[in-house]
């Protein structure tokens, strides 16, 4: 008896395994069907979300790294851009200081040939003008120096960290590229699979099932009952419920979490 209980078992998990997809959209399916083939969805999506989680956090690290590396470029570009200008503008200050100097020695030649007071003390303020302009000029030279210094200083730091970000984000990439490499073809396989069976569900229960999917913290927007309970929120269902379900009559929804609710032995699940 146990036996042929097993053999009946087996049978049924093949049932599922190989039951009929309505190939045509909107085709009258059979709530059973409509079951099976949600189920069978949702088995494909799962897969999929494993492999996600096998990437786990990497894409996102390596975005990040990206947009540090992107982020640490613009800055040194900028930081040598202010400092060819903090040279051209030392560059001037010492000009201005050439300049003055010049002046100042031609404002003292002429102070021996002066012929009143007055020619003598507006070269003498001219004289102690260039001398203020030759202070400035200086006085601006020694800012403008330590700025220099400064930001050349932070171009070593920032070329030393872009060096340092662009090898850990050759390391995350190539992490990246082998485990993609590794599961690509079967994620395309999947995604195909999923695609064409998607169009074998009736739209508005696909829609159903996607937001429910998308809100489930786990990704399952159908489950089966376990023990007696929602497979997805593990909360009691009713014995009239869990009838309900079995009979097959209709989609029923876990009155806790919301996600579509199937019968065990619908899902070939022992």
């Amino acid at each position: 008896m146990a036996k042929k209980e097993q053999a009946t078992e087996e049978k049924k998990v093949k049932t599922v395994e190989k039951a009929p997809i309505a190939a045509a959209e909107g085709a009258d399916l059979s709530i059973e069907q409509k079951l099976i083939n949600l189920y069978r969805l949702q088995q494909m999506l799962s897969e999929i979300d494993k492999i996600k989680t096998l990437r786990g956090e990497l894409p996102y690290e390596v975005q990040d790294l990206e947009d540090e590396v992107a982020g640490l470029q613009t800055r040194i570009h900028n930081f040598q851009g202010e400092l060819k200008e903090l040279e051209t503008t030392i560059g001037q200050q010492r000009i201005k200081i050439t300049d003055s100097t010049g002046l100042i020695e031609k404002y003292k030649e002429q102070l021996d040939n002066v012929r009143n007071n007055r020619e003598f003390d507006s070269l003498s303020k001219e004289i102690e003008y260039q001398g203020l302009e030759v202070e400035l000029a200086e006085k601006r030279i020694r800012e403008f120096t330590h700025d220099s210094k400064t930001l050349a200083e932070e171009i070593i730091k920032c070329k030393s960290m872009f060096d340092e970000r662009k090898i850990d984000l050759k390391a995350k990439k190539e992490e990246l590229h082998e485990i993609v490499s590794e599961t690509k073809i079967q994620e395309e396989q999947l995604r195909e699979k999923a695609k064409n069976l998607e169009t074998t569900i009736e739209p508005r229960l696909l829609i159903s099932f996607k937001r429910i999917r998308k809100s489930a913290r786990n990704g399952l927007g159908l489950v089966s009952i376990q023990r007696d309970a929602c497979g997805g929120c593990f909360n009691k269902i009713p014995p009239q419920r869990q009838l309900d379900i079995k009979l097959r009559k209709k989609v029923i929804v876990c009155e806790n979490c919301g996600r579509i609710l199937i019968d065990p032995e619908l899902a070939g699940i022992e």
